[in-house]
């Protein structure tokens, strides 16, 4: 029979683990002025005639977000800037990352175009048409 404290120990390790992994993927420490600071979380879901896109950019305007396809990728990059009234703030928190930004998601197809993008809520819309 197993222990259930060392079972209990190894699904806390394995959870910590994770969340140290998903950390990494949405926040990492880069050069400000070589490459992105941070990358923001992407939904993707396909139907048979588009793919959606959905890009989390809380605070992001759209004249800030640029948008790329490089081969069978789409490169979504821009900065997220401070307020210019917290800029010289007192900071107590500060978990939304600012700064530049670059996500690059692999496409299930190569042939692909855009056909709508939407900012709603602080979140990028992007419908791409198939091929």
């Amino acid at each position: 029979m197993r222990d259930p404290t060392a079972l209990m120990w190894a699904e806390a390790c394995a959870l910590l683990a994770r969340a140290e992994q998903l950390q990494r993927q949405f926040f990492f420490i880069g050069s400000r002025e070589h490459c992105p600071a941070w990358e923001p979380p992407v939904d993707m879901v396909e139907t048979e005639r588009e793919i959606f896109v959905c890009v989390a950019l809380p605070g992001v305007s759209a004249q800030q977000i640029e948008i790329l396809f490089e081969a069978d990728s789409l490169v979504i990059s821009g900065e997220r800037l401070l307020p210019s009234g917290m800029r010289a703030a007192l900071i107590h928190r500060l978990e939304i990352p600012h700064g530049r930004f670059e996500r690059r998601v692999a496409l299930p197809t190569e042939a692909v175009e855009l056909k709508r993008r939407d900012l709603i809520d602080g979140c990028l819309l992007l419908t791409l048409g198939k091929a």
